[in-house]
């Protein structure tokens, strides 16, 4: 069995000047050499995208921002999965999507960490998932904490790769993943 590739919202909407307080610069490379790898293993993946109900959003399915990445953008018979929440199991046929492929092990990377990315994760791991997180393949944002004290995109980073890893998820790094990939499972 081997594990599917998950990129969550990886659309030309993260280049939106809204996401101006977004880290991690090398992510979207990481995330399509991922990509390259997957296909060159034939390993399945699963292209997450937001559907924002938000007419205002650069996600919304009318916007030219809508588009998938040109690095990472899925071919003909790779697996689309649409959503409209931050979690790409609600709403979705990502479960049977999973099912069909048998899929036991995913490999997540994205945008955000601290919103579609981590819910997901969690959603993941409480269904008995092995998920492996690549936390140089995903973007944070800066936040502002309730206290008005603003964090940087890599002060979240750290901060939230460390709360889901081995909990929900084991934190890794693209590279290790695609020396691992090599095997028939990802260990």
């Amino acid at each position: 069995m081997s594990a599917t590739l998950l990129l969550i919202d990886m659309q030309k909407a993260m280049d939106d000047p809204i996401f101006d307080h977004q880290g991690q610069p090398d992510a979207l490379g990481n995330s399509a050499k991922l990509v390259a790898h997957w296909r060159a293993q034939g390993n399945p993946i699963v292209h997450i995208r937001q559907d924002s109900m938000n007419p205002d959003s650069p996600y919304a399915p009318d916007k030219p921002s809508h588009a998938f990445k040109d690095e990472v953008a899925p071919l003909d018979h790779e697996t689309i999965v649409e959503k409209r929440t931050n979690n790409a199991f609600i709403g979705t046929d990502l479960m049977q999507v999973l099912e069909e492929v048998g899929s036991s092990e995913l490999v997540v990377c994205g945008v955000h960490l601290q919103d579609c990315v981590e819910s997901t994760v969690r959603m993941a791991g409480n269904l008995g998932f092995m998920v492996f997180l690549a936390a140089d393949a995903t973007v944070s944002l800066g936040q502002t904490d309730i206290n008005g004290k603003k964090w940087t995109a890599d002060e979240v980073h750290v901060l939230t790769l460390g709360i889901l890893d081995g909990q929900y998820a084991k934190v890794v790094n693209s590279s290790d993943l695609m020396l691992e990939s090599a095997d028939t499972t990802v260990h």
